[in-house]
């Protein structure tokens, strides 16, 4: 039996598991998701590593992978690269899935893998670009609204209004004109997530990648933005194949869980003899900040 923890450092959260591994079979024990906001990255690491590690009652930690920005965490053991684990954590999610959309708060990458989550291909956004998960959350702040509630406001939607920009700061400006013209909110929102569907949509075309798409990120929950890239997906030439769009409650957790997962697999195949932490051992933890 191996236990490992997988750390996705991400712009806008820290995603943390603990995973239990026999062989192939995976189980994923504790989690964490812990907003960084204007806080400390390192603290909120430390913060959401203590949750997963107590949620799962680990007796040890035989491999502690980071990835996405995880690189300078102390204690890890080693690192992965963000699409190598994002495309591990989908397969595990979804075994069907051969292509995961990661939709980030800063870009988001279509990456498509084989059957054991080896990455064969992939293309990302722009940072700039208006489909990023920040942009749409600096949309909903604008509003007066959580996050949360964007999905299914924008279902409601009866007439999108088309938000064409590609440039955060001028979607945001064509935003504020369409408030001040009336526009309903829901209207507003639908327009956006169209307008993100329809860049999504680009990269899978790109990417030629039919059949089981995993969404995975921050907005995999928004079933507005699910629902518009169903729409955007479903205009496509049936000589193309279809496009069938799947998600999973811990689809936020998906580069975590395959950073997890590879680092099992790394110490069982390396056999690096030794665990990373003992329970007897104090929780590894940053060191204090010397900062004043």
């Amino acid at each position: 039996m191996t236990w490992a923890s997988g750390i996705d450092v991400g712009s806008g959260a820290v995603k943390v598991v603990v995973t239990e591994s026999v062989g192939a079979e995976h189980r994923v024990k504790g989690s964490a998701v812990v907003r960084i906001r204007r806080r400390d990255v390192s603290a909120v690491v430390d913060d959401a590593f203590a949750v997963a590690l107590r949620e799962s009652q680990a007796p040890r930690l035989d491999y502690i992978a980071t990835t996405g920005d995880g690189e300078d965490v102390p204690f890890a053991t080693g690192h992965f690269y963000g699409m190598t684990a994002h495309a591990r954590g989908a397969l595990f999610l979804e075994p069907r899935a051969r292509t995961v959309l990661d939709v980030g708060a800063l870009h988001t990458r279509a990456v498509v893998m084989d059957e054991r989550g080896k990455v064969l291909d992939y293309k990302m956004t722009s940072q700039c670009a208006s489909g990023s998960g920040q942009f749409l959350e600096n949309i909903a702040r604008y509003l007066g609204i959580s996050l949360a509630e964007v999905g299914e406001l924008s279902l409601s939607a009866r007439a999108p209004e088309t938000v064409s920009s590609i440039c955060a700061v001028l979607a945001e400006t064509d935003v504020i004109n369409m408030v001040s013209r009336g526009i309903a909110g829901p209207d507003i929102l639908r327009g956006i997530h169209d307008s993100m569907a329809g860049r999504y949509a680009q990269l899978l075309r790109r990417l030629g990648c039919p059949g089981v798409v995993f969404v995975s990120g921050g907005l995999s929950g928004d079933v507005g933005l699910r629902q518009a890239l169903t729409d955007a997906l479903g205009k496509e030439d049936e000589k193309k194949g279809r496009v069938e769009l799947v998600t999973h409650p811990q689809a936020i957790l998906a580069g975590a869980i395959g950073a997890s997962i590879w680092g099992a697999w790394r110490f069982e195949t390396k056999k690096l003899g030794r665990p990373s932490w003992t329970r007897n051992q104090p929780m590894p933890r940053h060191p204090p900040s010397s900062a004043p």
